[in-house]
């Protein structure tokens, strides 16, 4: 038997300017990353992220806010690095606030399991796979 894993619901907030996504989920672990570890190379390691998409992603962040998120430091013998602004930590603070609220709050739970309990109730019959049996015709 083939079971179908339906993970549980979440609410995701991005915001759009432009028809650009200028903070979301991705970003904000990115933000996260780099304040970890000092360095967009160590934080796209980390992700598994390419050093220019990653720079991509802050590109668009720095084109919509009103100052840049990261600071960076050239490297060569003295070892780049990059740390977060204030813009980029209260960015990531206020990101990280706003979903825990909307999660918690009653209408966006209320989603939440809602969206949980029809899932399950859509979720199709199990196939039956045992070999003997004869797909339909058609």
């Amino acid at each position: 038997m083939t079971r179908t894993h339906h993970p549980t619901p979440r609410l995701q907030i991005r915001l759009v300017a432009d028809k650009e996504i200028v903070i979301g989920p991705g970003k904000i672990d990115l933000l996260e990353a780099i304040e970890r570890h000092g360095s967009i190379a160590a934080a796209c390691r980390e992700m598994r992220l390419s050093y220019k998409k990653a720079w991509q992603l802050l590109d668009t962040m720095n084109r919509h806010l009103a100052a840049p998120v990261v600071h960076t430091a050239t490297g060569g013998t003295q070892r780049g690095g990059a740390t977060l602004t204030d813009l980029g930590r209260d960015i990531i603070r206020h990101y990280r606030q706003l979903t825990a609220d909307l999660t918690e709050h009653a209408s966006g739970r209320a989603l939440l399991d809602s969206l949980s309990t029809r899932r399950q109730a859509e979720s199709p019959p199990l196939a039956d796979s045992r070999p003997d049996s004869d797909p339909a015709p058609d």
